[in-house]
């Protein structure tokens, strides 16, 4: 059966990682592009309204719903074949990106976007959502890597969009170039993405990390700048971890890393062929900043750097995790998705920190992709009346935020819980041309209500 109103189908699908529970008046589970088509356009008939979803790990509810049908595409995981003379693949919405990452690394090939969550989401919804992850530092967020979609609109028309390669273009207005554009990173609210053709690359020859501790914060935000500025060295990513996120990773891991250690950075670099990642030149400039260089580890091959990734998995799901136990009092987690051009990094995370203890709140587990100026604040609200504090805090710090030309979102997107700030960034006028888009493409609003809208 596609579709169930079953009560403990429903519950399946009624939480994604925001904290919050939504449960859906039924759950659709196509395994075919006309069985998607087919519950449009039935719940366009009956005025009902539709809200898809991957993975569901979404950290602004925007995978779930209430009152409407939760349209689950991870059914579709179809994989075509590499276009090697394009290095593309094409692959149904429903695929899991850890698996087809690791599909495509057995060929020698690279899909670049590297969520934290990759093993748990899909190729669609990280599509919908415009992820990124730590990479994206060289490698930029999934839109730089969708070379065509097939999408389906509220009113089950199906529309294939491709990329031009025009080097010049001067017809129309700039936005309506790249409908591909349009549906990555609209969460669900303009189509439903069907299938993907996904631009590939060569899989470095070889990659080392290296685990940088600092006795003081500052040293180690002031590193991060460096790397990033720096012409001898060139990461593929830069991490950060405070003390907090550090004790996190250690108690989930069992990690020796340094005791002590105020922060950590965490940083990649890739090579090619016949050439080797300068350790000496990142080990002297560590030395510039005071790291502690007798407890810098290095990350070399395949398993080391899965074991890394699974170190920085940790910090999310174990506040994932503290958050669930508070929501019979009303609490959750909380987690912030801002960021600031990264040379201003240093001085928002100062802001942010001074904000909570003026409100008197525990200070947030703060971690996540610094060499992006985009880091992750996760609090615990225990009860609904701390809930009320840490959002108004939040407030503040995204205020402050967008007054050093940063962004509310970086990565995770608006969806339902972060849509009263949308305000603080987006002006009428921007917001005005969203929803017109909004109007055209799904003029009756049935698609993902509540999501940035």
């Amino acid at each position: 059966m596609v579709i169930s109103t079953d009560l403990g189908v429903r519950q399946a699908f009624a939480r994604d990682a925001s904290g919050l529970e939504l449960l859906p008046d039924a759950v659709a589970r196509p395994t075919t592009e006309e069985q998607v088509i087919s519950v449009l356009r039935d719940a366009r008939a009956a005025g009902k309204a539709v809200t898809p979803a991957g993975g569901q790990t979404s950290t602004t509810g925007a995978s779930i719903t209430d009152g409407a049908v939760l349209l689950s595409l991870r059914g579709l995981g179809g994989i075509g074949e590499v276009g090697r003379d394009r290095l593309t693949i094409r692959v149904q919405s429903g695929v899991n990106l850890g698996d087809l990452k690791r599909r495509l690394a057995a060929d020698g090939l690279l899909f670049a976007p590297d969520p934290t969550s990759e093993d748990d989401v899909t190729v669609g919804g990280a599509i919908a959502c415009n992820a990124s992850g730590a990479r994206s530092l060289l490698y930029g967020p999934t839109r730089s890597h969708v070379a065509a979609l097939r999408v389906a609109l509220a009113d089950g028309s199906v529309h294939e969009l491709r990329r031009s390669r025009l080097e010049k273009n001067t017809v129309g207005y700039l936005p309506v170039h790249e409908p591909v554009d349009w549906f990555i990173g609209s969460e669900g609210t303009l189509g439903v993405i069907l299938e993907a053709e996904l631009s590939l690359l060569p899989l470095p020859a070889s990659v080392t990390g290296l685990a940088v501790p600092f006795t003081r914060e500052a040293d180690a935000l002031d590193f991060v700048v460096a790397s990033r500025s720096s012409t001898e060295v060139s990461p593929r990513c830069i991490e950060f971890f405070d003390a907090a996120a550090l004790t996190v990773a250690r108690a989930a891991t069992d990690a020796g890393w340094a005791d002590g250690a105020g922060a950590l950075v965490y940083v990649e670099q890739a090579a090619a062929e016949g050439t080797d990642v300068p350790l000496d030149r990142w080990l002297a400039l560590a030395e510039q900043f005071g790291a502690a260089e007798s407890d810098i580890l290095v990350y070399q091959g395949e398993a080391a750097l899965r074991e890394v990734r699974r170190l920085r998995h940790a910090v999310p799901a174990t506040m994932n995790e503290r958050g669930a136990r508070c929501r019979v009092s009303g609490g959750r987690k909380v987690s912030t998705d801002w960021a600031v051009p990264y040379r201003r990094l240093k001085g928002a995370i100062a802001d942010a920190r001074r904000l909570a203890d003026d409100a008197g709140i525990d200070q947030a587990v703060i971690y996540g992709h610094a060499g992006n100026g985009h880091p992750h604040q996760n609090f615990i609200a225990r009860d609904a009346t701390e809930l009320a504090r840490i959002e108004h805090v939040v407030e503040d710090t995204l205020r402050h935020v967008v007054a050093l030309e940063g962004t509310v979102a970086a990565e995770h997107g608006i969806g339902k819980l972060k849509r009263r700030w949308l305000s603080l960034q987006l002006t009428p006028m921007q917001r005005g041309v969203m929803r017109a888009m909004k109007d055209e493409l799904d003029p009756t609003g049935m698609l993902a209500p509540g999501n940035l809208f």
